[in-house]
């Protein structure tokens, strides 16, 4: 078997061959291939992942360009989105880019305007989270969804939905 000949055809021998190969033989071809000790001694499984793994170096090697561009288009879309904002429990705040969110805190009224990229502007700044700038108004650890009441809103949307 050469080993040098990444042919689809002799890629295919390769793999044909694996169920004959001894298993001492196997062995080698897992230290070759992979960075990890031998997980289990279950042959069918040893073989499906040498096989799948000679055909991913050998797909790798002779297309490389689709790979470059298929890391071109994740990388593009990875860019386009943005986490949303988290809330209490898990849950997430989405707010469409414009909205602005008031609170009067102390005699003052406070305005946080959402911006495109996911994060929030308040005084001319921009920040992460409406967190960050909770505990910046009020100088004390809060909620952002919840000093800005919309934490209490999501309960009442639940509610209304299981009705």
């Amino acid at each position: 078997m050469n080993k040098t000949d990444t042919s689809p055809s002799s890629i295919a021998a390769r793999v044909a061959a694996l169920p004959s190969t001894p298993f001492a033989d196997l062995k080698k071809l897992w230290a070759q291939l992979f960075d990890l000790a031998l997980p289990t001694h279950n042959r069918s499984y040893i073989e499906r992942r040498i096989a799948y793994r000679m055909q991913e170096l050998e797909l790798a090697q002779s297309k490389s360009q689709l790979l470059a561009s298929n890391k071109r288009r994740i990388d593009a879309l990875l860019d386009q989105t943005k986490p949303a904002q988290k809330a209490g429990r898990g849950e997430l705040v989405r707010l469409a880019p414009g909205t602005v969110l008031t609170r009067d805190f102390m005699g003052k009224t406070h305005r946080v305007v959402a911006m495109s990229d996911g994060q929030f502007e308040y005084g001319g700044k921009p920040y992460n989270s409406l967190t960050a700038i909770a505990n910046e108004i009020s100088g004390s650890r809060w909620s952002g969804p919840a000093f800005f009441g919309l934490r209490d809103a999501q309960k009442q949307d639940r509610k209304e939905v299981r009705a």
